[in-house]
């Protein structure tokens, strides 16, 4: 019985956490343009003397809107629509709004960049060693007769081995 109670509350619990949905708070354009009423906002006054009675508009980007039904399908509103004070930031040329959350993201990019990483180890450590041995030539790896210079120096030949 309390365990029932318990799973009823995390469910409620998580719901209540859950993102809302965002409204768009400008009606689509009907086939008579009307003049929009004045957006009176439910969010908290701040302490901005400059915005005066200017409504308080909610930091929501354009973006979310659905895209039809609009005087200016461009943007995304209404003419009239009163204009947020960040609009540059929340306008449809503004900053895209990520799809996917930015830490879901972020967890998802580090799991492929792990699989490369990972993979790639794998393939330098199982691949098979050489079946033959590496050619090796006499005299100091015959560098008098390749010319004389150390960058002509091929691969010395090992006289310990050779005499045991």
């Amino acid at each position: 019985m309390n365990t029932s109670l318990t799973v009823a509350a995390r469910r409620a619990a998580l719901r209540a956490r859950a993102a809302p949905r965002l409204r768009c708070y400008a009606t689509p354009a009907t086939s008579a343009p009307t003049t929009p009423a004045p957006l009176t906002s439910t969010l908290p006054e701040d302490d901005d003397p400059q915005l005066g009675d200017y409504p308080r508009l909610p930091f929501v980007s354009k973006q979310t809107r659905p895209a039809l039904g609009w005087e200016d399908p461009q943007f995304r509103r209404n003419y009239g629509e009163p204009l947020h004070e960040q609009e540059e930031v929340l306008s449809m040329w503004g900053p895209d709004v990520p799809v996917v959350p930015p830490p879901t993201a972020l967890r998802w990019f580090s799991i492929a960049v792990l699989g490369f990483v990972s993979l790639g180890t794998l393939v330098s450590y199982a691949r098979p060693q050489i079946p033959a041995v590496r050619r090796e030539y006499p005299f100091g790896g015959l560098v008098s007769e390749l010319g004389g210079l150390e960058e002509n120096k091929a691969r010395v030949e090992n006289d310990t081995e050779a005499d045991e």
